[in-house]
């Protein structure tokens, strides 16, 4: 733990800080979201520079270390036109069966590499729709989980959930593999919205999947809301966050829409008929969230993040043990991440390394017995340390420099002075304070996190447009 013991007696920020629109104009530009430092667009497919099973080896030297894992489950029914993520649209069943195979040679080659007798402390399933998978198909996945891996007792184990294809034999199936916190696709629920990104959810089905997890005993449900999308209002988002509010989520992810045409060609029908928000109305979608869910009594944990003060997020996030991985924030710090699936994004101490991202190559490398890896990254020495202090800003919304200094085994103020040095605009705009040994960024600046975190980056010559806006 890096913050000393008054920093952890700092407040969370408070519920009725008010946006300051202008300062979040001057500072807005396109950043990392900072799942990793380095970021995944500086990964390169020179695979011998990884030495991925000295990497591997290294990781299982101790028992000690926990594990987190990771699913990505890639199918859907139908596309929805904002989507960023990698998935095989599809309605046969059968082909889940199929990649229920891949992922059961996947996790045996892993086996041989890992240290069985590592504990998992997390475990999650992403997509895609993981509830695309019958709940027969979800107990296959649970049982190839239970053979390759030994579970804590006290094991997070999540999963994200399309509402339109819920069941309540998929949340039996669920709670009987163990999941108990929920993430539920919500965007939004408009109507006219909804058929302009071509994903029609009626309120009631929300409703419905919120009264079947609570009743299985779920003790944690998020919903996933995005501002930014086509034909959105202030009026219109208003009235999706009372429709989720009335929902009484314990968590809630607002994400700013990534428009990335070139990456994913659906959007471009944004463009064409013109209906996304200006930047202007972008930024008041965002005032209208973060001013609605902090009034509702909402701790703003960090980026997009919202959750009820005594829920673990923000318990984790007040203590300084919050963790930021490829899911996002977690609270089971100090875990490798072994992710399984089509495109998905593994990370030890050394080295980042992400799988195929077409289902094709995948499968391929899986027939012919190696690890279907196309890409990654070998940190240096220089990658670790500022991994270190990105994520403790990321998290802690502060660094204490002599903690820093003891960590990382350097003088933090003479290695990051030229750092320190270019935060002097947003000391002078109260977006950071800088006292006696320590940086902290204040309410004001909290929605500018990733934009005080790039200066202690070493990869912003990276294009602007491979990343997304900042707010």
């Amino acid at each position: 733990m890096i913050l000393s013991h008054d920093l952890l007696a700092a407040p969370l920020a408070s519920s009725s800080a008010r946006l300051d629109l202008d300062l979040i104009r001057k500072y807005t530009v396109n950043a990392p979201r900072y799942t990793s430092y380095p970021p995944a667009t500086r990964f390169t497919d020179e695979l011998n520079s990884l030495d991925l099973d000295a990497a591997i080896a290294a990781d299982n030297a101790s028992a000690h270390r926990p594990l987190s894992l990771y699913a990505h489950l890639p199918f859907c029914e139908s596309r929805c036109w904002y989507c960023g993520c990698t998935t095989v649209i599809t309605r046969d069943k059968a082909a889940a069966d199929l990649y229920l195979d891949d992922l059961a040679k996947e996790i045996a080659l892993y086996h041989l590499r890992m240290n069985p007798e590592r504990r998992v402390v997390q475990l999650h399933l992403g997509g895609g729709t993981p509830t695309f998978l019958t709940p027969a198909q979800l107990d296959r996945l649970a049982e190839l989980f239970r053979c390759y891996f030994r579970f804590d007792p006290n094991a997070e184990i999540s999963a994200e959930i399309d509402p339109r294809r819920l069941t309540q034999a998929h949340v039996a199936a669920l709670k009987a593999m163990g999941v108990r916190r929920a993430s539920l696709g919500i965007q939004d629920t408009d109507r006219r919205v909804q058929l302009a990104i071509h994903r029609f959810q009626p309120p009631e089905q929300n409703a419905q999947a919120f009264a079947w997890l609570r009743q299985a005993g779920f003790t944690s449900i998020n919903v996933d809301l995005i501002y930014g999308l086509p034909l959105q209002t202030e009026h219109s988002f208003n009235e999706t966050l009372d429709s989720v509010l009335a929902l009484k989520p314990d968590r809630l992810s607002v994400f700013g829409y990534a428009h990335v045409p070139w990456m994913k060609p659906a959007q471009k029908i944004f463009e064409d008929r013109q209906q996304l928000p200006s930047p202007e109305e972008r930024l008041s979608l965002w005032a209208l969230a973060h001013r609605r869910l902090t009034d509702a009594g909402f701790v703003d944990v960090g980026l997009d993040h919202f959750a009820r003060p005594n829920d673990e997020l923000a318990l984790a996030q007040r203590d300084g043990t919050l963790h930021r991985n490829f899911q996002g924030y977690s609270t089971r710090a100090g875990a490798s991440l072994y992710a399984f699936g089509m495109s998905s994004i593994s990370s030890t101490e050394e080295v980042y390394f992400q799988n195929y991202r077409a289902l094709g190559d995948y499968r391929g490398a899986l027939q012919s017995g190696v690890l279907p890896v196309q890409r990654g990254l070998r940190l240096t020495e220089d990658d670790t340390r500022r991994r270190t202090v990105i994520m403790r800003l990321m998290c802690d919304r502060r660094l204490d420099y002599a903690a820093l200094s003891q960590k990382l085994g350097i003088p933090f103020e003479t290695t990051f002075a030229a750092e320190l040095a270019s935060l002097a605009d947003l000391v002078a705009d109260g977006i950071v304070e800088v006292g006696q040994n320590r940086l902290t960024v204040t309410d004001k600046g909290l929605p500018l996190l990733r934009v005080v975190a790039m200066r202690f980056d070493a990869c912003t010559a990276s294009p602007a447009g491979r990343h997304s806006q900042a707010v």
